[in-house]
């Protein structure tokens, strides 16, 4: 006889067993998610479940089958769309494999992703996707890799981690849009990122510790050297982390005697902000100063006049990192693999050729 339990009390797996008419080890397996049973007794115990409102222990599942559910994702920056787009890619994937996101967020701060990965690690998570803030500094990845969990790279690579990364073309990027400036006889061309150096400049690649950012400063450099202009490392702004910070570089750069003729910000939120510096310094989009962003914001289409950027695959960037962390989880052990995807110059009216 089914005999439901009190509307008071909570419901365990052996009132689902009573309710499905099979034994609580049977209910326990399909609750939990381990083990075999029948598409017809899957079928019966789920809907008793559901009948009875019945909510997973988590703690429980987790002692019984080693597994949390979870996957934990370490980002830099949360505020940044072209993180929260390559979230939503992870959350999607995630979700329709039965997985739970745990984010968190570095800040761009060593430190911070170090205490983000441990807290992360203690919550038992069963795999890690994360965008490193320094490619240089990874030892407490290498021990969660060696600790067996699985981890894949987003947006960031880097050549002692042997795990799954998913990157976009960024290098080839950087040179298509540094050629196209070229052509349309540009030559001081300023290249502005948010990452920084102790003393706030560039000198060489090496001072950059963001494995995206560096190749498209490589790409951008080394159109400029074929194209035969020297010199061009003056010209890459680094420290733009905060609006105010951002402001500050724009506003230099454009009230000095040999002004940038062209500007490639190396996100949107940059180049937001030289936007906003160029009304009101009273200078002219693209007339006065040509502009290209990295990543097609939202806002980037609507401006007067509309952006051009480099449109990168952000959603598919974080959503081909989650395939491939699902993939590990269920047994996968093939080499792991380097994931390159294809950006697109999206041309609007913010580019004209240098007077």
């Amino acid at each position: 006889m089914d005999k439901s339990p009190p509307k008071n009390s909570s419901v365990t797996v052996a009132d689902v067993a009573r309710k499905a008419g099979v034994s609580k080890a049977t209910a326990a397996r399909v609750l939990g998610g381990y083990g075999t049973v029948s598409d017809r007794v899957r079928e019966v115990v789920t809907a008793a479940a559901r009948a009875l409102g019945y909510r997973t222990n988590e703690l429980a599942r987790s002692m019984t089958t080693g597994r949390s559910g979870s996957i934990g994702v370490v980002v830099g920056d949360i505020e940044n769309p072209f993180f929260s787009l390559a979230v939503r890619g992870i959350t999607d994937v995630a979700r329709q494999a039965g997985f739970t996101v745990i984010l968190s967020n570095s800040g761009e701060d060593i430190d911070a992703e170090k205490a983000a990965i441990r807290n992360l690690l203690s919550k038992r998570v069963d795999g890690l996707i994360v965008s490193p803030a320094k490619d240089d500094d990874v030892d407490h990845l290498h021990e969660a890799v060696r600790s067996g969990l699985p981890l894949v790279l987003l947006d960031r690579g880097s050549d002692t981690l042997a795990v799954d990364t998913v990157i976009a073309d960024d290098r080839h990027a950087a040179e298509s849009i540094t050629r196209q400036l070229v052509s349309l006889g540009h030559r001081r061309i300023a290249y502005v990122t948010a990452c920084d150096t102790p003393d706030h400049s560039f000198r060489t690649l090496q001072d950059i510790s963001t494995a995206s950012v560096r190749r498209r400063i490589e790409g951008y450099l080394r159109v400029c050297e074929e194209a035969g202009l020297s010199d061009m490392g003056k010209w890459v702004r680094v420290g733009a982390v905060t609006p105010d910070q951002t402001r500050r570089i724009v506003t230099e750069m454009l009230q000095s005697p040999q002004r940038p003729t062209a500007i490639i910000a190396s996100d949107s939120m940059i180049a937001l902000e030289a936007f906003k510096v160029h009304r009101q310094l009273g200078l002219t989009i693209p007339d006065d100063v040509s502009l290209v962003s990295f990543h097609d914001a939202d806002w980037t289409s609507v401006t007067s006049p509309p952006v051009t950027v480099v449109r990168q695959p952000v959603y598919d960037l974080g959503a081909t990192a989650a395939e491939l962390l699902v993939k590990r989880l269920n047994g996968a052990t093939e080499t792991a693999r380097k994931v390159v995807l294809k950006t697109e110059i999206v041309e609007r009216a913010s580019v004209r050729a240098a007077l």
